[in-house]
């Protein structure tokens, strides 16, 4: 704040010292030295502030009833035994394992009303005055006002509810499986005593739950199964009246009658066929043996009683004619006896095997007829089979759902029975367990003494101080310029005042001092004859408005521009970025229109500024070869072309120039590179840096439309630029100011 008196007459004034807020005339920054003054000179009331509301804190938590706050805490496990477990449950793997969910779950269960009527109700709290809010006052009044509910328009029950709910704090332990009931009293004992309650209530109704649930389980099932019975009853007899119906009769092995004819049938074919066959092949190696004369060796011959007699006799012939041959000749009479003998004898057994031959034929015949008998059999046991399929299967869904109702019953009765078992409260503890039961604290949690008056004091210090300041900033009539009374070295300083230039109009100075001057309430007057000369007409503004006016240039924003180029086509699809000077943003600004042009089209940034390289920085390669590369032929396109970091445009830096920066510049290469780049890309961006440090003709034939980036585009210098571009050879030339770049970025 500024201080002020009235200069009198007489003798010299007494000199006062007070801290004034001083400001930067140049930068209009307030001055930090003065604001430190003002504090200091104002360190009394400030101080006496800050104890007094230290005070009154100190007084306020004093006249607060304590409270206090015990603790119990809950484990959450699996404590039912494996043997205890449910026969599903018993294989399960994973029942040890428990969610965070599962657990903050649990803890809204602890939270609950019902919890919370329960512990109400057994530990009297709402005979307890300390939980009945309806005679707070200051209740009362929130509630008048609108900000809360009037306590006096709840019942007793819901005010002890809400007390209640205001003392208990439940929460989870951080990385466990433990929740801590937390509740606060003026009675420590009291407080103790209902964190248990809470505890061993939640633990109850949780017991309860499981037995509610389990029971109401045996009853779901009980009903269900005496339906089941009914189904079961019903769908067996179906398949047995339908069997009836059907004729579709089970045979051994489970099997229907046909399929049972067929298979025995089946076999006896396969042994028909296989009797005609021997009985056909033994009757062709008789023939064989027969008429080729040879000994008959065959089973049949020896099976017959009469084949093996003629044998007999041939053989006994046959000893006589070899006896008589010893001492007979062959012309003898009993010779030839005995021959004619042996010949009747072979003929006799020739006959004899035709005989048997043909009686192996009728017993081939004889099973030939039994294999057509029974292959006809077949056939019509077939037709029968084939008539009952659509039976047989109408059958089979019958029976199956037979089954699954009689399965269903059996696993509803296995249910029954368990859940019968475990309709006990050992059967089903809960998955909670007390790890800490609450005990009377000691010391009060509520108020803290201490740091509530620290609290309280150090506020009210920030407050104080904070209003001095901002009191002193804001206060009427302060202004850029420092002012401030008092006496200098050299005696009393007269009244001094500085006219506020505008920062355009101010010639250059070097930094001054600050200095002291007095502030009056009010300057003497100037005489009528000599009145005071307005800023606007002093001589340097005389000066600044003799000079000659000279029409600004249109400034355009990177937007515009990047529209600009849109719209004109093939015109607009090159464009060459020139600064006026060094340091005039000139690499920022062709990086801001690349990225506006890249929003909607393919955009390569070229960095043709040998002389102040700056691209490289936003590459995603900065150590990526460049043009120097190109034209020296060590890179290809390939390896100089980047990526923006920020944005989809590509970029190609300048490379290792080294000292080959005029040759380059200089090199016809640059308008082949550029012509290839066009006919890929949509719009190709050259920042060719400085105008003051390259030959801009150069680069005229590379892009017919230039944007000139200047600080001060009302700066005659910029002018002169734009024209020398124009004269370069450059068809349009837009103006880039700092400030509208800045804005686009």
């Amino acid at each position: 704040m500024f201080f002020s008196r009235k200069i009198q007459s007489g003798p010299a004034p007494i000199p006062l010292v007070a801290p004034v807020v001083a400001s930067n005339a140049m930068t209009g920054e307030p001055d930090i030295r003065g604001l430190g003054r003002l504090l200091w000179y104002k360190k009394g009331r400030i101080l006496g502030f800050t104890l007094l509301a230290a005070a009154a804190a100190f007084v306020v938590v004093n006249a607060i009833t304590p409270r206090f706050r015990s603790e119990s805490r809950l484990l959450f496990e699996v404590r039912e035994n494996v043997f205890m477990r449910a026969e599903a449950d018993k294989n399960a793997s994973d029942r040890n394992n428990i969610d965070p969910e599962a657990i903050v779950s649990q803890m809204q269960v602890v939270l609950s009303r019902d919890v919370a009527q329960d512990v109400i109700k057994k530990e009297k709290l709402d005979e307890n005055p300390e939980f009945d809010t309806g005679l707070g006052i200051t209740q009362t009044l929130l509630g008048l006002v609108g900000v809360g509910r009037d306590p006096n328009s709840l019942s007793r029950d819901e005010r002890t509810l809400q007390a209640y709910y205001d003392r208990l704090n439940v929460y989870v332990i951080e990385k466990s499986r433990v929740i801590a009931v937390d509740f606060d009293s003026a009675n420590p004992e009291l407080a103790a005593r209902v964190a248990n309650t809470v505890a061993e209530t939640y633990l109850g109704s949780q017991q309860s739950a499981k037995q509610d649930q389990t029971r109401a389980v045996g009853n779901w099932l009980s009903v269900e199964i005496d339906k089941m019975r009914t189904k079961v009853a019903d769908a067996e007899a179906k398949v047995e009246q339908y069997r009836v119906n059907s004729n579709l009769f089970v045979g051994s092995n489970n099997t229907s009658l046909p399929n049972q004819q067929l298979t025995e049938i089946n076999s006896q074919i396969a042994a028909a066929r296989g009797q005609k066959a021997d009985l056909e092949a033994r009757a062709r190696q008789l023939r064989d043996q027969v008429r080729s004369g040879k000994p008959i060796e065959s089973s049949d011959v020896t099976n017959s009683e009469s084949m093996r007699r003629l044998v007999d006799q041939r053989v006994a012939l046959r000893s006589q004619l070899a006896e008589q041959s010893s001492t007979l000749l062959d012309q003898h009479p009993r010779i030839k006896e005995l021959r004619a003998q042996i010949a009747e004898l072979d003929s006799q057994i020739k006959v004899e095997g035709e005989r048997l031959a043909r009686q192996l034929d009728n017993d081939a015949a004889v099973a030939g007829n039994r294999l057509e008998s029974l292959t006809v059999s077949l056939d019509q046991v077939k037709k029968l089979a084939s008539q009952n399929n659509e039976q047989d299967v109408h059958l089979r869904a019958l029976e199956r759902e037979a089954k699954t109702q009689r399965d269903l019953l059996e696993s509803y009765m296995a249910k029954y029975l368990e859940a019968s078992s475990r309709d006990n409260i050992n059967a089903a503890p809960p998955e909670e367990r007390i790890i800490s039961r609450a005990t009377p604290a000691i010391k009060p949690t509520y108020p803290k003494k201490t740091p509530t008056v620290l609290i309280a004091a150090f506020a009210a210090f920030a407050l104080a101080a904070g209003f001095t300041v901002t009191g002193a900033l804001l206060a009427p009539g302060a202004a850029p310029v420092a002012y401030a009374y008092g006496y200098g070295p050299n005696g009393y300083t007269p009244p001094q005042f500085e006219p506020q230039m505008q920062p355009a109009m101010q010639p250059m100075s070097p930094p001054m001092a600050p200095r002291m001057m007095p502030i009056v309430a009010s300057p003497p007057l100037a005489p009528p004859q000599m009145p005071v000369m307005p800023p606007s007409l002093t001589p340097q503004f005389a000066a600044a408005a003799a000079a000659p006016v000279l029409t600004p240039m249109p400034v355009s924003t990177i937007e515009q521009i990047a529209q600009t180029l849109r719209q004109a086509g093939d015109t607009g699809r090159r464009v060459t970025v020139i600064g006026t000077m060094r340091n005039a943003g000139t690499t920022f600004a062709a990086i801001s229109l690349a990225r506006a042009l890249a929003k909607d089209a393919n955009v390569v940034l070229v960095d043709l500024a040998f002389g102040a390289p700056n691209l490289s920085v936003i590459s995603t390669d900065p150590n990526a070869p460049g043009i120097a590369e190109l034209v020296r032929g060590t890179a290809s396109f390939g390896d100089i072309i980047t990526r923006d970091q920020f944005s989809n445009v590509h970029l190609i830096a300048t490379g290792d120039v080294g000292q080959d920066g005029p040759a380059l510049a200089a090199s016809p290469m640059l308008a082949t590179v550029i012509e290839a780049l066009v006919r890929s890309y949509n719009h190709v961006v050259i920042d060719v840096g400085s105008a003051a440090d390259v030959a801009v003709e150069r680069f005229a034939p590379l892009a017919q439309r230039a944007v000139l980036v200047a600080a001060d585009p009302a700066n005659p210098a910029t002018r002169a630029a734009r024209e020398r571009l124009m004269m370069a050879g450059f068809a349009d030339v837009s103006l880039l100011a700092g400030a509208a770049q800045s804005v686009a970025a």
